[in-house]
């Protein structure tokens, strides 16, 4: 998207503010390191289905504390309340970091109610799922590699959100799997946009009508890439469904229903560890 409204002399000063962070001395960066207990900070070995990523990475909470379920198991009804922790250095990092998540955050409405519409729905017919959202923001640091063929900055992968509103340099890497014929096509950086993403989550509201991309970061050998993500998701006690005005007896729901703090939580389990299995994908909850 262009004209989104997000100030440009922001988007280039979050990108200032990403490269001055992760420029710091690795053991600068690991004073904010995150573990299984606190999800936010900044963390430099992510899975991606089971895979480790080419990147290092920081993370924040737009809303801060943020409350998600203690774990993806069904009959645990513990609430965990989640905080930011931010790095004294660089100067100025945490305030950029913020005023940009809330400029991102305005556009994420907007682009939900125009989701609506389309769907000829009220424009406001989402904007309940997200009184108490789970939304953070994410700074992407892909260094140079030195055997580009052999390495992923994140593996192929759908978003489990509704919207992820990504800003990135000029030196591309995303791409995008065409179903048509499976290949994976860049996304060619255009100054001053944001691309959008469509998750999991419209694609179960929308009983596919919308469909979450597959998508994948390569790296390359020459270059270190930033890209700064913001992904959109509702409160964690939404039970995520087909809504009931696009389902009917010739469009039956395609989803069952199914908890998105459950979910995620679920999902989130292989960012530290590789799991035997591979995690849960909304496929698991398909119907028809």
């Amino acid at each position: 998207v262009i004209n989104h409204g997000v100030p440009l002399e922001l988007l280039e000063k979050i990108k200032v503010a990403a490269k001055a962070f992760f420029d710091q001395p690795v053991e600068e960066k690991r004073k904010v390191k995150r573990d299984e207990v606190n999800a936010m900070g900044y963390h430099e070995s992510e899975h991606t289905k089971n895979v480790r990523d080419w990147k290092e990475v920081f993370d924040f909470f737009i809303k801060d504390p943020s409350f998600l379920p203690a774990s993806p198991e069904t009959e645990d009804d513990e609430i965990r309340t989640l905080s930011n922790q931010w790095p004294e250095t660089p100067p100025q990092f945490r305030e950029v970091c913020q005023t940009y998540a809330r400029e991102v955050e305005k556009l994420g409405y907007k682009l939900l109610e125009l989701i609506s519409l389309s769907l000829g729905l009220p424009s406001n017919r989402l904007n309940g799922h997200f009184e108490d959202h789970t939304t953070m923001m994410r700074l992407n640091h892909y260094p140079p590699c030195p055997c580009p063929e052999l390495a992923l900055g994140v593996g192929r992968h759908k978003d489990a959100g509704a919207l992820t509103i990504v800003a990135q340099d000029d030196v591309g890497g995303l791409q995008v799997r065409r179903k048509s014929d499976e290949v994976w096509v860049p996304v060619k950086p255009t100054p001053n946009a944001l691309v959008i993403n469509v998750g999991d989550t419209i694609q179960v509201w929308s009983n596919e009508a919308y469909e979450s991309v597959e998508h994948r970061v390569v790296v390359n050998s020459e270059r270190e890439r930033f890209s700064i993500p913001v992904f959109f998701f509702p409160s964690h006690y939404v039970m995520v469904k087909p809504l009931e005005e696009l389902v009917n007896e010739g469009n039956p729901p395609k989803y069952k229903p199914y908890n998105f703090g459950k979910f995620f939580v679920a999902r989130n389990r292989s960012d530290y560890k590789k799991l035997e299995v591979q995690n849960i994908q909304i496929s698991d909850f398909k119907i028809i």
